[in-house]
C-alpha cells in the first residue's frame, strides 16, 4: 500500500472531512477521494462508508489507521536514526499551548533551547483537552491541561507525558469577608457570584465539584477565559473566581486554598506515537520537563 495514501487516510481520521484533508495537504477534494479509492483497492477491503454528506471509517478503516500510525512512526524512527549522525538535534517543532501554560513555561523552554539547532514554532490554542486529537493533526507537540479527576488524554494514537500539577485556588478581593480565612470551606461559597471560564476547562470542572458538594448551583455571572480579565473583575468586586495558582499575578487580590474538594489541574504534553524518538521533539519535551520541575520547585506546597 502506498505510504502517501496511508497518510491521507490518517489525515481523514484526524480531520473528519475530505475538504479539510484537501486543504491541509494542498490537494483538491476530488484528488483526495481518488487516492482513498485507490488505497481501498490496494487494501482489498472497504475503508470508508457514507455518513450523511460525509464519509466515516469502517472497522477495517479504523484498524488500518492504527497500522498507518505504526508505519509513519517507523519512518519517523528512520529519520531520527539519520539525525543521530548529525552533531545535535535540529529542526522545527510545531507546539500548541494553552495560554496560561504558555505564559508559565514557554519563556523558560525557549531559553533552554537557545543556541541549539531546534526551533519552536509556538501557537496558543485555547481549547479543552478533548481537542488534542484534532490539534495533533497540525502540531508535533500539544501542551494541554485537565482536571485532577479527568482521565489522561493518552490513547491508541496519542502518547502523553505528565509534566506537573498546579493547584486551583479561590481568588477574592481583599475586603471580602472570606479573605480573613486561612482556607475556605465549599459550604461558605453558596451565595457567591462567580467569574468562571467556558465549560470543558479544569477551572469549570472544579466549580462543578462545588455544586456537587454543596447541592447549590453556583451563580456564574461571567465566563471569561482570559485570566487577566478575570482578575480585574474580581478586584473590582464583581464576583469571586477559581484560578490556577501560578496564573494569579494581580497585586490587589487574595488567594485562598479550598477545603473539601480536590482542586487542581494536570499539565500534559501530547505527541503522536513514536514522535519522542525524533531528536528535535525529544529536546523540546526535555526542555518542558526541566522548566516544569523548576517552576514547581518555586511552589513547594503545589502537591
Amino acid at each position: 500500500m502506498n505510504v502517501e495514501r496511508l497518510r491521507i487516510l490518517a489525515e481523514l481520521a484526524d480531520r473528519g472531512t475530505v475538504a479539510s484533508v484537501a486543504d491541509a495537504m494542498s490537494m483538491t477534494p476530488s484528488a483526495v477521494s481518488q487516492q482513498l479509492k485507490l488505497l481501498a483497492r490496494e487494501a482489498g477491503v472497504t475503508l470508508l462508508e457514507p455518513d450523511g454528506r460525509r464519509l466515516r471509517l469502517t472497522d477495517a478503516g479504523r484498524a488500518l489507521v492504527l497500522r498507518t500510525d505504526d508505519v509513519l512512526a517507523a519512518l519517523a524512527r528512520a529519520t531520527a536514526e539519520m539525525d543521530r549522525y548529525r552533531a545535535s538535534p535540529q529542526g522545527r517543532v510545531r507546539v500548541a499551548l494553552f495560554p496560561s501554560g504558555a505564559a508559565l513555561l514557554l519563556p523558560g523552554v525557549l531559553t533552554r533551547l537557545a543556541g541549539s539547532d531546534v526551533d519552536i514554532d509556538a501557537r496558543d490554542e485555547d481549547l479543552p483537552a478533548s481537542s488534542v486529537p484534532e490539534l495533533l493533526a497540525d502540531y508535533d507537540v500539544v501542551l494541554t491541561h485537565r482536571d485532577d479527576r479527568a482521565p489522561s488524554t493518552a490513547g491508541p494514537r496519542i502518547e502523553v507525558t505528565t509534566l506537573m500539577r498546579e493547584p486551583i485556588d479561590l481568588v477574592l478581593p481583599p475586603d471580602h469577608a472570606l479573605a480573613q480565612h486561612e482556607t475556605v470551606d465549599l459550604r461558605e461559597l453558596t451565595d457567591e457570584r462567580w467569574i468562571s471560564v467556558r465549560g470543558g476547562f479544569p477551572v469549570d470542572d472544579v466549580l462543578l465539584s462545588v455544586a456537587a458538594v454543596t447541592g447549590v448551583q453556583p451563580r456564574v455571572m461571567q465566563r471569561i477565559n482570559d485570566f487577566r480579565v478575570t482578575e480585574t473583575l474580581v478586584a473590582a468586586g464583581h464576583g469571586v473566581a477559581l484560578m490556577p495558582r501560578y496564573a494569579v499575578v494581580h497585586p490587589g487580590l487574595v488567594r485562598r486554598q479550598l477545603s473539601g474538594v480536590l482542586a487542581g489541574r494536570i499539565y500534559e504534553l501530547a505527541t503522536r506515537p513514536g514522535a519522542r524518538r525524533l531528536p528535535a521533539i525529544a529536546a523540546v519535551l526535555d526542555a518542558f520537563r526541566l522548566e516544569a520541575e523548576f517552576r514547581t520547585a518555586l511552589w513547594p506546597s503545589a502537591s
